[in-house]
């Protein structure tokens, strides 16, 4: 099965501007990625950016890399660009987020599984949830599953509400899961739902997959045992330097 990889990469961002360009360690987090990216089974890596910076530092240490418009406003918009740029007829697409450079190649070739079933639309990951601390947590979007493994809603808020049961206990109560943010597609399904106006969900939660879920697409998921680490700021940056430290 031949499945492209795409990381996109922004050099702008209101939190940590310049983020892909960061040194982790002696390497650039782009370049982390990219690495963790190209040990998996993918058959082809790409980076797609809006900045001549980030695509010509690609260059450098040997990696792909296309341009793409600024104006984009969500990854896999990004992702549908870079694919059409590239040229290539891959039948599936991942979108690897740029900011996470301890992504393992397990998880990326865990997702491009998902499409051995020919009914796969849209992949992700999940990993069930094991403190009150990470059910809590706004920033880490929860899903809630249907019996096959398909999604079924992704909220920021804990969800089932577990109706008399102390909060401080819901996660051993019941099975919750985190959505570990990232995607696989199919090239026609990617096509699809990059015309798609944003959805009231999608708004509300600010989350672009429950576009997806709203206007009927499927969202396959598998369950990983690893955690990822996200940059979002120069304090997590900060956490990170202290792991390999």
């Amino acid at each position: 099965m031949d499945v492209l990889g795409i990381i996109p990469a922004r050099f702008a961002s209101t939190r940590f501007p310049g983020k892909p360009l960061t040194d982790i360690n002696g390497k650039t987090m782009i370049r982390r990625v990219y690495e963790q990216a190209s040990a998996s089974g993918l058959s082809e890596v790409i980076v797609a950016t809006d900045d001549d910076r980030i695509y010509n530092h690609v260059l450098e240490f040997g990696g792909k890399a296309v341009m793409t418009a600024e104006h984009h406003q969500s990854g896999s918009d990004r992702c549908f660009e870079a694919y059409k740029l590239f040229d290539k007829p891959y039948e599936y697409i991942i979108n690897i987020q740029g900011d996470e450079p301890f992504i393992k190649p397990e998880q990326i070739d865990l997702v491009a599984s998902c499409f051995n079933h020919p009914n796969t639309q849209l992949a992700t990951l999940v990993k069930k949830i094991t403190s009150e601390e990470e059910l809590f947590n706004v920033n880490a979007p929860k899903v809630v599953l249907s019996n096959t493994g398909d999604a079924l809603y992704f909220s920021r808020q804990a969800i089932p509400y577990c109706r008399n049961v102390p909060q401080d206990i819901w996660h051993k109560q019941h099975t919750y899961y985190k959505h570990i943010g990232i995607y696989g597609y199919r090239a026609d399904i990617l096509e699809q739902i990059t015309q798609l106006p944003p959805s009231a969900l999608e708004l509300a939660e600010s989350l672009e997959q429950l576009r997806w879920l709203e206007n009927g697409f499927k969202i396959t998921t598998a369950l990983t045992e690893f955690e990822t680490i996200g940059i979002d700021s120069p304090e997590d940056l900060e956490k990170v330097r202290d792991l390999f430290s």
